[in-house]
């Protein structure tokens, strides 16, 4: 298999394990790319990239558009703030004006859950969803799950906890459906609050108990809380949430083995993790961060492809 069997990047979901792999293995080979003096392809020289924004994005942004550059894509950047979309146009409008410039691709995050999937029905132009709601965020799970393979060797029979905010977070659902696509067992570890309902019946362990899942754990996924995503207060205090669900190096250190620690950023240090377990040997968050833009790479230039061949 040489190319992604589908035609946008909507969700984990719609990525067969041939997909994931693909990408991977081409992930591997960008890598190399941008570990190189010249950290420039010209593999999408001819190609015309939008990456538009609705929610404000510094990490993903970024990863997406060095990503372009690195395969010498054209980048128009478009944020919804000072845009017509203050005036009342509506998303398909927007997506359209900016297509009418000749844009092959588009790179989405909206505050919508199913905002991509809508969009893929009504425009020609591949799209990548970069985060829809407290939907899905495909790049961000396929970048996990390579940094794993990538420390552990494989992401087959690792036991991996995604802990903190699962109620409000993308990411963690995204995580769930690729890990379990990899033949990881997945756990999921937060206050009763923060925990969805149901969230058994898409096969994963849920733990109330920190110290308990990161005795289970080979990986430790952190999750950020997602206080703008909160209507209401799922716990007494922050203050409360560390002393229960925060990672330290104490915790660490009664372990009988060593665990590998994520974090999908942005870090709110001394909340869910602190400085002496994100910088340490166990951490590879900025690991995360470089895989990242070769993943993107690696997404970009295999949809380009598909979007040639229709």
């Amino acid at each position: 298999m040489s190319q992604l069997s589908v035609r946008h990047l909507l969700g984990i979901k719609h990525l067969s394990n041939e997909d994931i792999n693909l990408i991977f293995q081409t992930a591997d080979k960008f890598k190399d790319v941008i570990n190189r003096p010249i950290k420039k392809v010209p593999s999408l020289r001819d190609i015309t990239i939008a990456n538009i924004f609705f929610e404000s994005s510094t990490r993903t942004k970024l990863s997406f558009e060095l990503a372009e550059k690195r395969l010498s894509a054209d980048v128009v950047n478009f944020s919804s703030s000072g845009s017509s979309v203050k005036k009342g146009e509506t998303l398909i409008d927007t997506v359209n004006n900016i297509l009418a410039m000749k844009v092959d691709m588009v790179v989405l995050r909206h505050s919508s859950p199913g905002a991509p999937h809508f969009l893929s029905k009504y425009i020609d132009a591949n799209i990548i969803n970069a985060g829809d709601g407290t939907h899905e965020h495909p790049t961000q799970a396929l970048l996990d799950a390579f940094s794993i393979r990538e420390r552990l060797g494989s992401v087959e029979g690792k036991k991996v906890v995604i802990i903190g905010d699962i109620l409000h977070s993308r990411v963690a659902l995204s995580n769930i459906f690729a890990l379990q696509k990899l033949g990881a067992e997945v756990m999921v570890c937060g206050p009763n609050t923060l925990i969805p309902k149901y969230i058994d019946q898409l096969g994963v362990q849920v733990e109330l108990d920190l110290d308990k899942a990161l005795a289970w754990c080979d990986v430790a996924n952190i999750l950020r809380i997602q206080l703008e995503r909160q209507q209401i207060k799922y716990f007494p205090s922050l203050r409360e949430y560390t002393l229960y669900y925060g990672v330290n190096r104490k915790r660490l250190d009664v372990l009988k083995k060593p665990i590998t620690i994520m974090h999908p950023g942005p870090i709110n240090r001394g909340v869910e993790i602190q400085s002496d377990v994100a910088d340490s040997e166990h951490s590879i968050i900025l690991g995360q961060v470089e895989n990242g833009v070769a993943i993107r790479m690696a997404v970009l230039y295999l949809l380009a492809g598909a979007g040639l061949k229709q």
